[in-house]
């Protein structure tokens, strides 16, 4: 069961703009996509420990290969980091592009909004970015 609402979606959409906005440090040439996740990676652990972030961002990805088959290329490490997004990254950056990026993170937010709730995963989502201006962190 997809948890990719279109409102997730967007909302993932704008995180990754926001991320890719000029003047915000890089990871060298890593996507967009990868550094939310390495942001929410680093929070979560907190959380639910390495194996839990692992497992959560596990079943988002396989949730996100139902949408966009494009995506089986990419593996989540041990560490829970993400593997492979060189290959769907070396794709040309359109829409479509970023619509891909957009459902795994949004399908990584809906699991988190599922196990704990929308108010927990706002909060998370300010303390990490909080410069950034989410006016509708209401999921």
């Amino acid at each position: 069961m997809s948890r990719a609402t279109p409102k997730l979606i967007n909302f993932a959409a704008r995180l990754l703009t926001y991320e890719a906005l000029p003047g915000k440090p890089a990871a060298g040439d890593k996507s967009a996509a990868f550094r939310v996740c390495e942001h929410l990676r680093h929070a979560l652990t907190k959380l639910t420990g390495p194996a839990g972030f692992k497992a959560l961002l596990n079943r988002a990805l396989m949730l996100a290969i139902a949408d966009v088959p494009t995506l089986s290329a990419v593996k989540v490490n041990a560490d829970g980091s993400l593997e492979g997004l060189g290959g769907v990254e070396s794709q040309a950056v359109d829409d479509q592009f970023v619509r891909r990026e957009a459902i795994l993170i949004a399908q990584l937010l809906g699991l988190l909004i599922t196990f704990v709730g929308s108010n927990v995963t706002s909060g998370i989502i300010q303390d990490i970015w909080p410069q950034a201006k989410f006016d509708d962190l209401n999921f």
